[in-house]
């Protein structure tokens, strides 16, 4: 039975219609992978390492007989993992790297059983190519901005009920952007796994439409914004949204002020030397206090000046429009209604 061996551009499309078995090391999975794919290693961390040396000391014929000695105790395992995968009802797709050995050595594994098998042709190298290539590509993104609290992302996630195309980047890096961000967040993905899942949400976007996205810096948390994107993003149309300082403290407030004061001091002192000394210490004693409004209010003033240096600078690709919280189903019909006005 011969082996099929896809195309990454053949599978992209409909990454639902098939189980991807991702067969190296845990530690190349967990820095990025095809989404949806599991973790089968054929070689684990402490054996890939182990091949590796060999094949740079003594050669390739050494190092594959070393990983045939290593892989052979635990092929029927592996069969048996394989087969109970097989009953998920899609068909099994095996990679590697670069559509090497050990895809192969798997996939021929699994057909021992009777089964076709599939290959992806190139490997998670052939799928990295794929994502990087998206972001190469001209959207017609409109940058939503606006001073810190003003509730962008949430606004983002109304345009979305209203049939907009919006891509949340602090959703997927799973931080919020600030010294405050990762609170209340899962862990933070490698930037891998973020560019991954930021070129998939690209490619199911209609390219012709309006692609809403939030004004970010470059780095969220520790997730890069790959440089073409971000190239694209300071160069698009800015909205700034207007939302009165009282409103965003409070809305602020509501997202942070229930965590622990020892927790919001830490953070707080992360921004000592950019509020200054007077103001971090007065930010600090108001958390001791448990005046949560002063508190935020001076941490305000320091992201507003941020806001107010990074606003100056984009002017000439900005334009303000002022955002009622209490009519917010209104406002967010008003932002799409000013933005097709303006196209």
């Amino acid at each position: 039975m011969q082996a099929q061996n896809l195309q990454i551009e053949e599978i992209i499309a409909q990454l639902k219609s098939y189980t991807f078995i991702d067969v190296r090391s845990e530690n190349e999975f967990a820095k990025g992978h095809l989404p949806g794919a599991i973790n089968v290693p054929l070689l684990d961390n402490e054996a890939r390492i182990e091949i590796g040396t060999l094949y740079k000391q003594k050669g390739r014929t050494e190092a594959v007989r070393k990983g045939l000695e290593l892989v052979g105790p635990i092929m029927p395992q592996l069969f048996d993992r394989y087969q109970e995968l097989s009953l998920l009802g899609n068909p099994l797709v095996f990679y590697c790297w670069r559509g090497g050995l050990r895809s192969l050595i798997s996939a021929t594994l699994f057909q021992w059983s009777g089964n076709p098998v599939t290959r992806l042709h190139g490997g998670y190298k052939s799928y990295r190519k794929w994502v990087l290539d998206q972001f190469e590509i001209k959207y017609p993104l409109l940058v939503v901005g606006g001073a810190t609290g003003s509730g962008k992302t949430e606004m983002l996630h109304k345009l979305a009920k209203k049939g907009e195309q919006i891509i949340d980047l602090e959703g997927l890096a799973h931080h919020k952007g600030s010294a405050f961000g990762s609170l209340g967040q899962l862990p933070q993905p490698r930037t891998e796994t973020f560019e991954n899942d930021l070129a998939m949400q690209l490619f199911a976007c209609q390219k012709d439409q309006t692609i809403w996205i939030e004004n970010e810096s470059r780095l969220i948390g520790t997730c890069y914004l790959p440089e073409p994107f971000w190239y694209q993003m300071q160069q698009a149309p800015i909205l700034r949204v207007e939302v009165p300082l009282s409103v965003r403290a409070s809305r602020l407030l509501i997202e942070y002020g229930h965590f622990e004061k020892e927790l919001l001091i830490e953070k707080t002192e992360i921004l000592r030397k950019k509020l200054g000394g007077q103001h971090a210490n007065y930010a600090v004693e108001m958390l001791q206090e448990g005046n949560m409004l002063a508190w935020m209010e001076t941490v305000l003033v320091y992201y507003d000046k941020t806001y107010g240096y990074r606003s100056e600078k984009n002017a000439y690709r900005s334009e303000t429009i002022e955002f009622d919280w209490n009519k917010a189903e209104i406002e967010i019909e008003k932002l799409i209604e000013h933005h097709e006005f303006r196209k």
